[in-house]
């Protein structure tokens, strides 16, 4: 699915209304209906509903669900902001409305006094769409502060009103709908991805309102959604005469005195992703313990008994992955410079890899070309500089993955996929669940696994951080989110992978 920045998706609905063709008001009547549908399937019992509508088009929508909720027999309050000039398609609602006779709009002035209301209404926003390019004042302002402090349940209708579609202030002390969920029409809004705007925009969905498909087609973006049907195009499926060599040798470079168990993580997850063989690489004292966890795998102990020191050569492996749980010791930096220098293919550079790049900021010169970091944000902090929102990380990703021409999978719900040609890939799966120690260590695994099966270093990211979650949506069906560790998103990606190739 693409995201589309607000000023392109005008142009999509102004495509659409030309060359379907339909009218604007058949297009918003189309809609509401949609809205509609879901409010009756999540709120089919909802005592109350107080309708607030602004002068513009997302107002209109609300004037047309305000009708056909009333229709469907609910009890149905319209509020709408006084205006001196409202939009064609508002006008021809409220006419509809009136002809309806079943509800009378509360026109709201700057002097009215606002309308009271209970905590067990159903309050649907309906005041300002995407298109908002300034704070809200006056009324437009107070009103949304007064259905905060309501306690009611809110839906937005396809943004929250005073949410910008893009980028928003931090902290962003503007008076913005606090929704518990938002029902977007055909694209989410990109400002739906950031942690900052989760308190406003809530649990969020995508309704299909048949914009057209050729201009959605031919209209570029960097922006997409990665879903299911994306994800499925890049599994291939295996060839029946297929042998263990086919599907890559991989090298973990992980763990040290105290942190073993994130080599086990790391190399568990890179075999039951598929990789064909698994070598990891641990400190002389842990070698027997990864034996006796992990007999599939071939262990490959370092000089010393502690730590990551060296390494000879990688000339055989089709994939490195480097960094969970080796520390940040002198010799393990020497030993990381070297393989840096060894390494031709690209890498994937976790936790504290990425700690040790920070440190020492010239090494980002020394990673191989399509390499991939996998930082949370702490770690991006560390790397690239202090950010004070996802939506200011996200441009700052854009520029270094572009820069150093690397892959930097910025990990956190709707973890982000930013590739060096500026195409960011936006992850669907996943749950709070996985906020668990060693949940990371798991996805180093299997996006190494998926490089040394020959899949290129975008494509690897994009189904790992999708497959990752997704068996993490599968597990938590079973044992719940506050139960999960990483261990459970392991035992989980057979099971995923499956559904992919059904």
């Amino acid at each position: 699915m693409k995201i589309f920045c607000c000023h392109q998706i005008r142009d999509i609905d102004a495509y659409t209304i030309k060359h379907e063709p339909i009218l604007s008001i058949d297009l918003m009547e189309r809609a509401a209906n949609e809205l509609l549908k879901k409010i009756v399937a999540k709120y089919l019992y909802a005592k109350r509903i107080r309708i607030f509508a602004g002068p513009g088009n997302n107002g209109g929508d609300g004037v047309a669900l305000a009708r056909m909720l009333a229709m469907a027999g609910y009890d149905v309050t319209l509020h709408i902001i006084e205006s001196s000039s409202y939009s064609q398609d508002l006008e021809e609602n409220l006419k509809r409305l009136r002809k309806q006779g079943i509800i009378a709009p509360n026109f709201l002035s700057q002097t009215s006094s606002l309308p009271t209301l209970n905590s067990d209404d159903l309050i649907i926003d309906a005041l300002f769409g995407s298109g908002l390019s300034r704070a809200l004042q006056g009324l437009s302002a107070r009103l949304v502060n007064h259905i905060n402090s309501s306690g009611a349940s809110v839906v937005s209708v396809d943004i929250p009103s005073g949410l910008f579609g893009e980028e928003n202030p931090v902290p962003n002390n503007n008076a913005v709908i606090r929704a518990g969920y938002t029902i977007s029409f055909q694209f989410p809004k990109l400002c739906f991805i950031f942690a900052e705007n989760e308190q406003y925009v809530g649990e969020w969905e995508v309704v299909d309102i048949n914009l057209h498909p050729e201009i959605i087609d031919s209209l570029s973006t960097p922006f997409f959604y990665s879903d299911l049907e994306l994800v499925e195009k890049n599994v291939p499926r295996r060839l029946t005469h297929s042998h263990k060599g086919d599907f890559g040798h991989c090298l973990i470079v992980a763990g040290s005195l105290g942190m073993i168990g994130a080599s086990i993580l790391n190399a568990k997850s890179c075999l039951k992703a598929g990789a064909g063989l698994v070598t990891v690489h641990v400190p002389k004292d842990a070698s027997m313990v990864v034996h006796a966890s992990l007999p599939e795998v071939m262990v490959q102990p370092d000089s010393s008994p502690n730590f990551f020191t060296d390494i000879e050569s990688v000339e055989k492996y089709s994939a490195v992955a480097f960094g969970s749980g080796v520390g940040q010791s002198p010799q393990t930096l020497s030993g990381f410079e070297k393989l840096l220098k060894l390494s031709v293919k690209p890498m994937v550079i976790d936790a504290d890899g990425l700690n040790l790049i920070a440190q020492n900021k010239e090494l980002l010169n020394h990673i191989p070309r399509n390499s991939i970091l996998t930082p949370h944000v702490g770690e991006f902090n560390r790397l690239f500089g202090k950010t004070y929102s996802g939506a200011e990380r996200l441009n700052v990703a854009i520029k270094m993955a572009e820069k150093y021409k690397v892959i930097i999978v910025v990990k956190g719900a709707n973890t982000q996929v930013v590739c060096p040609n500026g195409q960011v890939f936006v992850n669907s799966t996943g749950n709070p669940g996985m906020a668990t120690a060693g949940s990371g260590d798991v996805l180093t695994g299997i996006i190494a696994s998926l490089l040394a099966q020959g899949y290129s270093s975008c494509d690897a990211c994009i189904v790992g951080v999708f497959i990752h979650g997704y068996a993490a949506d599968m597990a938590t069906r079973t044992i719940g989110q506050q139960s999960l560790v990483a261990s459970d998103i392991i035992s989980h990606l057979g099971f995923a992978f499956n559904k992919l190739l059904q």
